[in-house]
């Protein structure tokens, strides 16, 4: 793959940030847009732009053609059987929620039971626990092994009639582990489950295929997969959404309103209440194509073997001192570097690697249960993507080690020490 062509389609990648070449490695967090992507909103709202689906006139028409291609691309991205099955939203967080409130409304009983993991982001958690106060589910999790692998045998401990949802992460945001949805999917439809699955990490990274993974709803972000922000995707079996309730009401979702009845359109009309985000549909659309362009075997290629140059460089650098968590092997592990230093808080790590121009993430990463089993408070995060070069995360290594001979020698000339730091209440606060 060659990196150097596609950085240039990439115009942020040729900013500096504190007088250096900027080296983004926080794209688990969100990803960069190539200049086709920001092309094509900008396209939309110059040529295009008028409410789709509420106009007869010739703008109104383009545009919900526009819209509605958009759609159809996106279904196919997915593996889908008809457009009709991806329903778009703000991104995968609002998907989830839909998803647990329809259940609430039409599918979920007290008593049933929802099945998750430890490893999941808060918005694949907030939402189900809501619903332990209503309807009064129960919400259970999955435990981790010491490589962060799902320990399948929980889900035979767990699964009974009783479960109703098995909600899982494709690829922890934290750990990087892949998991294998297929397997679990089994599991869950022998009790009579329906599978949700939070694909936000895993669609800028790997074909999709929801017939394959053996799933009944899928959530992807656009702005983690080089589209815009406040655009993503809800795929799900028709009969399955068919069967949903909607979760939220307003303009376009309707068939009738009365002042004592109403009744609701077809998916996906049905959960699409008020104005669409039609451009962000429509620049989401463009970043798949280039996606596609590209190919998800050359961008697995090239993030793997970045992570395999990482983790040999840190262990060359930092011996045991510095552990990385996640899969010890790269074909189960996508491209999220998460790990402690000893004696180094997350916060001071990102603070001083900022320093030398090199975006990463620290803190819980909205996986605070994962956390606790870790037993850390906060990790320090890169998540390189297919514009990351070799020579980057070479400079994260080394700036790394910088920011380390700092602290063992308690600071430098003209710069507090974090001894001092911390006694002048000035160091970073714990989460």
């Amino acid at each position: 793959m060659d990196v150097e062509r596609i950085r240039r389609d990439f115009p942020i990648l040729a900013r500096t940030s504190h007088g250096k070449p900027m080296a983004y490695l926080d794209s688990a967090a969100t990803s960069q847009k190539p200049s086709v992507v920001l092309d094509a909103e900008r396209e939309f709202y110059e040529r295009l732009n008028a409410n789709v689906h509420r106009g007869v006139y010739q703008l109104s028409e383009e545009a919900t053609d526009a819209f509605e291609k958009s759609r159809e691309h996106v279904a196919q991205f997915l593996g889908g059987s008809d457009s009709s099955e991806v329903v778009f939203l703000r991104g995968t967080t609002e998907a989830i929620n839909l998803v647990a409130t329809s259940f609430s409304r039409g599918i979920l009983d007290k008593g049933d039971q929802v099945v998750s993991t430890i490893m999941e982001h808060h918005s694949n958690i907030i939402p189900w626990h809501f619903l332990r106060a209503y309807p009064g589910i129960t919400l259970d999790f999955v435990d981790v092994d010491g490589e962060g692998r799902l320990l399948l045998a929980d889900y035979d401990r767990l699964l009974s009639r009783k479960t109703k949802v098995v909600t899982l992460t494709h690829v922890s945001n934290v750990l990087g582990t892949v998991n294998p949805v297929l397997e679990i999917a089994e599991k869950a439809h022998d009790v009579g489950a329906l599978v949700v699955l939070d694909a936000a990490q895993s669609a800028p990274h790997l074909r999709l295929d929801v017939k394959k993974l053996g799933i009944d709803l899928l959530a992807f972000s656009g702005h983690k997969a080089l589209g815009p922000t406040g655009i993503g995707v809800l795929w799900g079996r028709k009969e399955l959404l068919e069967r949903m309730p909607p979760a939220t009401g307003g303009g376009e979702m309707i068939r009738e309103v009365h002042t004592d009845r109403v009744s609701y359109r077809e998916p996906p009309a049905r959960f699409e209440a008020g104005t669409p985000n039609a451009g962000g549909a429509y620049a989401l659309s463009r970043a798949l194509t280039y996606l596609e362009t590209i190919g998800f075997d050359e961008i697995q290629s090239h993030s793997r073997s970045l992570l395999r140059h990482s983790l040999s460089k840190a262990k060359e650098l930092f011996g045991e001192r510095l552990t990385v968590f996640g899969p010890s092997s790269v074909n189960d592990h996508e491209a999220v570097i998460s790990f402690r230093l000893k004696g180094m808080h997350p916060h001071d790590i990102a603070s001083l690697l900022d320093a030398e121009g090199i975006a990463i993430r620290s803190g819980h990463h909205c996986a605070q249960p994962l956390m606790e089993r870790l037993g850390v408070p906060a990790l320090s995060r890169a998540s390189p993507y297919l514009y990351n070069t070799v020579e980057e995360m070479d400079r994260l290594w080394a700036a790394l080690a910088k920011a380390d001979a700092f602290f063992s020698r308690g600071g430098v000339p003209g710069i507090p020490s974090p001894q001092a730091a911390a006694s002048a209440g000035t160091a970073h606060p714990g989460l």
